[in-house]
């Protein structure tokens, strides 16, 4: 999956009042609009096929700009690459392109580039702390203007006191498998330009469990009971500040598929040799696919 990038490894760690260096690594980010008209995150990037960020002596000074009520680039974490040498990231917004660079979403990154593993991640895992700074550069509370705290990765007003932590969206992916017919429930998302299949997921409402939520989900969205719910794996999966729970399940009675249509466009019971993988091995979905399909579930 795409945290699955040893020997390097992401240290989250906050660090208070640290700038960035010549060498260090930026993540400028600007928001795009996408055809549906929702607003992602876009990175700077150099132009080419492998992905590669700019580091900061590589930017003219109006290249970035401050990000989010913040003046300077704000320290994100430290990534141990394979080699052993650390590299920092540091977030900053996005101003004019330089020569040689483009702009590109999370989304257009994973389809158009190639290269380490471990810079993917890094992509993700910035998008997820830029969309929180976007969403808290003001109190919810009493609309004041926030700070950075000087203790913890938090956001503090300092009119009203509130504490604000990123966030992190509890979800579910669920793979219903019918052990009778060796099968297992693959669907497509309606109304999204994802041409591969997945796996039923959704967000945990307030008041349940992870468990809950499985059942509950699967029921809403193609109608079938389940039984034997059973966690396998999690993941951090940041575009939507997600932290993904997988559960696999058997079906419980009747096969019969009754589709949400303004959820789902497709939803299939397919046979386990006749499985079609996702095109890359970034998620927790494809590999809880992969295993059924090769047998170890």
């Amino acid at each position: 999956m795409i945290q699955d990038i040893a020997p390097a490894r992401l240290r989250n760690a906050w660090v208070p009042g640290k700038a960035a260096g010549d060498t260090d690594t930026i993540l400028c980010v600007r928001l795009q609009r996408t055809a549906s008209g929702r607003q992602v995150p876009a990175f700077l990037v150099h132009s080419g096929q492998e992905l590669s960020f700019p580091c900061l002596a590589e930017l003219p000074a109006d290249a970035c700009e401050g990000f989010a009520g913040n003046e300077e680039p704000v320290f994100l974490f430290s990534l141990s690459l394979e080699n052993g040498s650390p590299a920092d990231f540091y977030l900053a917004g996005g101003g004019k392109t330089p020569e040689g660079f483009e702009w590109l979403t999370l989304r257009e990154i994973r389809a158009k580039r190639r290269g380490a593993q471990a810079l993917f991640y890094a992509a993700y895992t910035g998008a997820h702390l830029a969309i929180w700074y976007l969403h808290n550069r003001y109190c919810g509370s009493c609309g004041h203007e926030t700070v950075a705290s000087l203790a913890e990765r938090a956001r503090i007003c300092p009119a009203c006191k509130r504490v604000i932590y990123p966030q992190l969206i509890p979800a579910i992916i669920a793979g219903v498998i019918d052990p009778a017919a060796d099968r297992i429930l693959l669907t497509k998302y309606a109304n999204r330009d994802v041409p591969y299949y997945a796996l039923i997921a959704g967000f945990t409402e307030i008041g349940e469990t992870l468990e809950e939520c499985v059942a509950r989900e699967v029921y809403e969205e193609v109608g079938l009971r389940i039984k034997n719910i059973r966690y396998y794996k999690s993941q951090p999966w940041g575009s939507v500040q997600d932290i993904l729970a997988g559960f696999y399940c058997d079906v419980d009675g009747s096969t019969a598929i009754r589709r949400q249509e303004d959820e789902l466009k497709e939803a299939v019971w397919v046979p386990r040799d006749a499985v079609e993988l996702q095109p890359d091995d970034w998620s927790l979905t494809n590999e809880m696919m992969e295993n059924f399909k090769k047998g170890r579930i």
